[in-house]
């Protein structure tokens, strides 16, 4: 008997039938003798209803209201699923966030998990109940709600089964697991069996949408086994293989070598932006930087060319579409102690990533890339590199031109 959290996003519990559908998986898992827990979102498309009616009614509102209205979404999905169990003859349960209690820092619309105390519900686990748990949100240290930002229902499925000490986390959402790039884009693109965390961690960081990037950092960092499965196959839980998010040395243990590039990854919600003619001295990044920082804008690509007479530099690099109106507002603000000449902005780019834990054992890899790009007459406006990973931003026009050669390249299409 295991102990298996599983959570089911948005597209799978749109509608009734995916909820009773869902239901039949969870009743497959009971089944087998396991201790089983879920996580949910809301149903497709009702947080973006309940962020517009946020928006019509407050141009900045409160956030702790805020987090108040979309919160709902998930306490409509529990405890509809907790009736279609109770139905199939499932003993189940909803919870919310503050019975639990699920403690999160105040930062509201993007909290952080502080705690989970599960004493309560592993008693009722044991005692043969399914709990029905809501993903994205939790309880701040004034006890108000709050939610953990898009995408938050993984990171609370993540950390509830470190808290369980559950023996694996499935992911059950609308694809069959990770693949080499985006099956919309390259055709030939493969279904990975098994991935390391950190290899699924630079891909959720670099554009890929199949796992959150705090839930993949949480799985990593508490050794949780994570599966991402297809809700829409007909297969019933553990009958379907999907793609398991491990420890490398796991993989090891199976005496599997890992492939030198793992997958391709892209982002179109990238924009660049260059700060021109930046007095050369020490401390001007930080200058720079630091009115980001404050603003809670994350900064990703970032490249620094001195001019000749080393008086002055141009700093370039990347925030998030939905934050360029800001950070360019909070370095304008700055000029006039910076110094500089101007800030130039830039929405027409995308970053491509080729990723694998095999590249810190092989050399060519980023010379393959390039050459790649080169022979496509793809240009490359900005580098970044990790032990796993290379990024380049190039012209969005580029995009899915670049990864399909790159996919190719790297030996990764289907055979």
């Amino acid at each position: 008997m295991a102990r298996i959290v599983l959570k089911f996003g948005g597209t799978s519990v749109g509608d009734i039938d995916r909820i009773k559908n869902a239901a039949r998986k969870i009743k497959a898992e009971v089944a087998r003798g396991h201790q089983v827990a879920v996580v949910v979102s809301a149903m497709s498309g009702a947080t973006n209803q309940l962020v517009k009616w946020v928006s019509e009614v407050a141009t900045l509102p409160d956030p702790r209201e805020y987090d108040v209205v979309v919160a709902t979404g998930e306490q409509v999905t529990v405890g509809l699923l907790a009736l279609v169990l109770q139905q199939e003859g499932v003993p189940a349960r909803s919870w919310v966030s503050w019975q639990i209690p699920i403690r999160t820092d105040g930062a509201h619309s993007k909290a952080r998990i502080v705690d989970i105390d599960t004493t309560e519900m592993a008693r009722t686990m044991a005692a043969g109940e399914v709990p029905i748990v809501p993903g994205f949100q939790g309880l701040s240290p004034e006890g108000r709600i709050t939610t953990l930002g898009r995408g938050g229902s993984d990171t609370s499925a993540v950390a509830l089964a470190a808290a369980l000490k559950a023996d694996r986390c499935d992911i059950y959402t609308d694809v069959a697991g990770v693949y080499t790039t985006d099956p919309r884009i390259v055709e030939a693109a493969r279904k990975i069996d098994r991935v390391t965390y950190e290899e699924m961690l630079e891909m959720a960081s670099q554009g890929s949408k199949v796992l959150q990037t705090r839930s993949v950092e949480l799985a990593m960092n508490h050794h949780v086994r994570v599966q991402v499965l297809s809700s829409f196959d007909d297969a019933l839980g553990s009958d379907l293989p999907g793609t398991l998010v491990v420890d490398e040395e796991e993989i090891m243990a199976q005496g599997l070598e890992k492939s030198v590039v793992s997958g391709i990854a892209f982002a179109k919600d990238e924009a660049k932006v260059t700060v021109t003619h930046v007095p050369d001295r020490p401390g001007v990044a930080a200058a720079i930087f630091g009115p980001l920082a404050a603003a809670n804008i994350n900064v990703d690509m970032i490249v620094q060319n001195v001019s000749l007479d080393g008086s002055s530099t141009d700093i370039t690099f990347t925030v998030p579409k939905a934050d360029l109106a800001h950070a360019v507002q909070r370095l304008e603000q700055a000029k006039a102690d910076l110094k500089f000449a101007e800030v130039k902005s830039d929405l027409n780019v995308s970053k491509v990533s080729v990723i694998g834990v095999g590249m810190r054992s092989h050399s060519g890899v980023a010379l393959k890339m390039f050459e790649t790009l080169a022979a496509k007459g793809i240009n490359i406006q900005v580098i970044s590199t990790s032990e796993i990973k290379i990024s380049v931003l190039l012209a969005s026009e580029y995009t899915e031109l670049a990864v399909r050669a790159l996919h190719t390249a790297y030996d990764l299409d289907a055979a």
